[in-house]
């Protein structure tokens, strides 16, 4: 999940007070609060990019990163505003900051490692594409439960894995990216058996 927000220079004292920060330095619950407030108070967009989605363009040779860059451009190119501050997702931020004026209309990008905790309009991006993301993986997780816990949906969570390994390779839902190496290595080991 990946989104974008526009918020006024004038409003950044008001996130301030609100306690805006990087979405990782939260709790579910007040990334909910948060999530909720920021989508009534301001212009935002998200992008959903769901595991086939990922899979297909990985199949054509489309990296992690040039799949979230395509994602930010989405966004940018749909909502309105004077500079474009972004987590960014290349080795070389400059380089990106090149390629999205480039691409964009917009003249003014900002592209930084660790933009979420350097910019309180990233944090609060954050903060609404992690919210969305939670609720994604609680659908799921109703969905799925007659098979087991299926935890966070991260690759390093062992109850992921876990889920992970009740089916073969063939059998896994369509909700998870064959692409992952966790799920590679779970084709490798069925492959031995």
């Amino acid at each position: 999940m990946v989104a974008g927000v526009v918020i006024p220079d004038e409003k950044i004292p008001v996130l301030e007070r609100m306690g805006i920060k990087d979405s990782k330095k939260l709790t579910p619950t007040r990334r909910k609060v948060l999530s909720r407030k920021l989508k009534n108070m301001f212009e935002y967009e998200t992008v959903e990019i769901t595991a086939q989605d990922i899979d297909k363009l990985r199949a054509n040779d489309v990296n992690l990163n040039e799949i979230e860059k395509i994602a930010m451009l989405k966004i940018i190119n749909q909502l309105d505003c004077d500079c474009v501050i972004i987590d960014s997702v290349d080795v070389k931020p400059k380089r990106l900051e090149k390629e999205i004026k480039s691409i964009t209309r917009s003249t003014n990008v900002i592209s930084e490692h660790k933009a979420d905790d350097k910019y309180i309009q990233v944090a609060a991006a954050s903060i609404i594409a992690k919210y969305e993301r939670d609720m994604i993986i609680e659908h799921l997780k109703k969905d799925y439960r007659k098979i087991g816990e299926m935890g966070s949906g991260y690759p390093s969570d062992p109850k992921t894995k876990k889920f992970l390994e009740k089916f073969t390779y063939d059998e896994m839902p369509d909700i998870v990216r064959k692409s992952w190496k966790t799920v590679q290595n779970i084709k490798k080991s069925s492959k031995k058996n």
